[in-house]
């Protein structure tokens, strides 16, 4: 296993957001992925598709300077995005993988990338075959290890079967737990750790919610804010204040300290694209959970009060969606 080897950091930094133009916020990010490196944190996750390639630009600038080995860099490949940003294909035939990969190298610098892994997987290609792909590019040395993200327990123990599967990437949070039913079972039988994001609900555990933010956040993409489920959601996450209140902590801090909690294979990323919301994060390395505090955390916020699914899971055949369901 990568932890093991002790290749990779406790937590991890998201990069998908540090992909704006604007040269105010790209300095910003890469202050933070510097802070977050100087501080211990190695493991840095992106993907080809962040800003059509600005994260990985942006990261490769951060790390001059920087030993390539004291990085361990993930990136994911395979969505098709439009000019106005929205994902709208995906595509990992094992004939395109080398060129995301020539690109990926190019923008961020490097020589191999530690960690690289499909977006999704597409119905319509057997999993060996894509996992077959990037296999190649190991033996090639220009890919360390290889990894899934979002993928059900059976396609884990596919593309685990053709190449060692070192980590897979999965959201995981207080208002998502449903790895734990079956792909982190999974994941552990076959000694592969977790990458777990969006641990703060996509900013649902982010800190104080009042009436005017309530307002301005019902909608969007994730049916946790659609305006039927967010006061709900609202209120449980209220309960976890007072917990975090009672601790003197952050309700972020938390937040993280619980994914934490959940074991040493599972590495939460910190999705912070400025250095006080990094610096905050990472204080719940200090945060030390009893069997108690884990009980009452959770049943603050029961599974069957939650209301509406988190992130999209998008299924695809041939390069299209087939299927959408809110995890």
């Amino acid at each position: 296993m990568v932890f093991q080897n002790g290749l990779i950091s406790r937590f991890g930094l998201g990069c998908g957001r540090m992909s704006n133009a604007d040269e105010a916020v790209r300095n910003d990010s890469m202050a933070t992925i510097q802070a977050a490196l100087d501080a211990g944190v190695t493991f840095l996750n992106t993907a080809d598709f962040y800003g059509s390639g600005r994260s990985e630009l942006v990261i490769g600038e951060a790390l001059k300077g920087y030993a390539r080995d004291k990085v361990f860099l993930s990136v994911k490949f395979g969505a098709l995005v439009a000019p106005n940003g929205s994902i709208y294909g995906l595509d990992v035939r094992p004939l395109t993988v080398k060129n995301y990969l020539t690109y990926s190298l190019k923008r961020l610098n490097v020589d191999y990338i530690d960690l690289y892994q499909p977006a999704r997987i597409d119905l319509a290609i057997p999993v060996e075959e894509t996992i077959g792909a990037i296999s190649d590019l190991v033996k090639a040395g220009y890919v360390k290890h290889i990894g899934m993200t979002q993928v059900e327990a059976e396609t884990l123990r596919k593309a685990h079967s053709i190449h060692p599967i070192s980590l897979v990437e999965a959201e995981y949070s207080l208002f998502n737990r449903n790895i734990e039913k079956d792909s982190l079972p999974t994941a552990r039988e076959l000694g592969i750790g977790v990458v777990a994001f969006g641990a703060l609900a996509h900013g649902m555990l982010g800190g104080t919610w009042t009436k005017e933010r309530i307002e301005k956040s019902k909608g969007g993409y994730v049916p946790l804010f659609f305006a039927e489920n967010i006061e709900k959601n609202v209120r449980l996450a209220a309960k976890l204040a007072e917990i975090a209140a009672e601790k003197q902590i952050t309700l972020s801090q938390l937040a993280y300290a619980w994914i934490l909690s959940k074991g040493q294979d599972i590495i939460p990323l910190i999705g912070a694209s400025k250095r006080p919301h990094f610096q905050e994060a990472i204080q719940s390395l200090e945060i030390s959970l009893s069997e108690r505090d884990i009980k009452r955390i959770e049943e603050a916020i029961p599974e069957n009060e939650i209301a509406g699914g988190s992130f999209p899971n998008m299924k695809f055949k041939n390069g299209v969606v087939v299927q959408e369901s809110r995890d």
